[in-house]
């Protein structure tokens, strides 16, 4: 839509960010992208986002809108071209079912995983299994989400893709296993091959730093 004005805040190791990035990129949307610091956040992000106060936020000609999840739905409303929902209305519930799973369900027994050791570590990590392997259901024996083309679920929660082998790797913890979950196995590879995803990653040798260091901090005293 021509005259329109587009921003994005973000901070390049939030994945919430990165997928509203990757919604934007999918789309074909002229954005202007605003990094910003969390340690010190910008009288911007304050402004934009005064109740959670962290990214991402985008501004769509003046008006904000917080959380990844609304905001990708938005993004898919307003801009109609290359659909990310599927059209049927059910089939638009699943997906909004999936996404909400993944992020409220999955990502936290993920990230317990990886903060704990020992066998405190292995019963997390059969917990996040367990919700994983559930999330693999949603799949339905499909390429995506969405079918034969990436959608909404893929878009949200593709970025667990990227976390969920580099934690295994620092942790030491097998979130994914390749038997037990073939298709969310082949689903993670198919998603981080889509051209528009892999051109949005950022630098993959300084995320896997920064986790390291954060995993060293999180088991500092468990250790």
């Amino acid at each position: 839509m021509a005259g329109e004005e587009v921003k994005l805040l973000g901070y390049w190791l939030s994945p919430y960010s990165l997928l509203v990035k990757w919604a934007l990129k999918l789309k074909g949307i002229q954005y202007q992208y605003l990094e910003e610091d969390i340690h010190n956040k910008s009288p911007l992000l304050l402004q934009y986002n005064p109740a959670y106060k962290k990214v991402p936020v985008l501004v769509h000609n003046t008006k904000p809108l917080a959380e990844s999840l609304v905001i990708v739905e938005y993004i898919d409303e307003v801009w109609q071209h290359n659909p990310l929902f599927p059209k049927d209305p059910y089939e638009r519930a699943k997906a909004r079912f999936w996404a909400k799973f993944a992020h409220e369900k999955c990502v936290p027994a993920m990230e317990n995983a990886f903060a704990k050791q020992g066998e405190e570590q292995d019963k997390a990590a059969a917990e996040a299994r367990e919700l994983l392997k559930t999330l693999e259901s949603g799949l339905e024996g499909k390429k995506f989400f969405g079918g034969e083309t990436i959608g909404y679920v893929d878009i949200t929660a593709g970025w667990i893709a990227i976390w969920a082998t580099m934690a295994e790797d620092i942790a030491g913890v097998n979130l994914v296993d390749g038997e037990t979950m073939p298709l969310l196995k082949a689903w993670f590879k198919n998603v981080l091959e889509v051209p528009t995803i892999k051109s949005c990653l950022p630098p993959l040798d300084e995320l896997h730093d920064h986790i390291k260091a954060l995993h060293k901090t999180l088991t500092a005293g468990s250790a």
